[in-house]
């Protein structure tokens, strides 16, 4: 294997989850006489932690006050509602499976709230990642690398490959100085993650094994 280690964000990337924060978002807003968001909306909002896309949802000028308490109702309703639409990517179990099997270690970093990315973890990939790490106070998020340091610390990791969707993963492997492929199946188009500097990615699971076995300049092959 070129890499011993591969580190996952979440959304967008190993599961899709745009479906329940969109209703997640929708409640929350509603339940405060607020004017509703769509679906491509709140995928434009994700990725910077649950707060952010809940600043970014209310009305441009909302109140401090307004913005806790639909972040308040967004927590609650999420916690109960996180899984009912959400499912993994087509070919993400298998991959997640063939890369244990042949000993990868398997991290998981999202700007997800901490309680959240460790029950949808346990629920879809249960003894399948080695760390899984959310929001949590005292510790950046991502695009610091602090939360992808810490999981290779944790992995004792040498040669690591992080996998992600976004624009903040984008800069989140650069800023802690590791090898990096964005998916082009998540929340932001390969248009998108190229302007963010993105170089390498992957269309399909397939492209990601072939790429954790040989490097990332091994697909497409010439």
């Amino acid at each position: 294997m070129i890499y011993d280690t591969v580190i996952f964000d979440l959304d967008g990337t190993l599961l899709d989850t745009l479906g329940d924060l969109h209703l997640a978002v929708s409640y929350a807003l509603k339940l405060n006489g607020l004017p509703e968001r769509t679906l491509e909306e709140v995928r434009a909002f994700v990725g910077n932690g649950i707060l952010n896309l809940i600043k970014r949802a209310v009305p441009a000028g909302s109140s401090s006050e307004v913005v806790e308490r639909v972040f308040a109702d967004f927590k609650q309703y999420y916690k109960e509602h996180s899984m009912d639409n959400t499912a993994p990517y087509p070919g993400i179990n298998k991959l997640v499976s063939d890369l244990k099997a042949e000993g990868i270690k398997l991290g998981v970093v999202s700007n997800k709230a901490h309680f959240a990315v460790t029950e949808i973890i346990e629920h879809y990939f249960s003894g399948m990642f080695d760390i899984s790490l959310g929001e949590r106070d005292g510790v950046r998020k991502k695009p610091a690398p602090d939360a992808v340091l810490e999981a290779v610390r944790v992995l004792g990791g040498k040669h690591i490959l992080y996998i992600g969707d976004s624009e903040v993963d984008v800069e989140t492997a650069r800023n802690a100085g590791v090898d990096s492929v964005m998916v082009t199946w998540g929340f932001r188009t390969s248009e998108e993650l190229e302007a963010a500097g993105a170089t390498d990615f992957a269309d399909d699971t397939d492209c990601l094994y072939r790429i954790v076995k040989e490097g990332i300049y091994a697909y497409p092959a010439e």
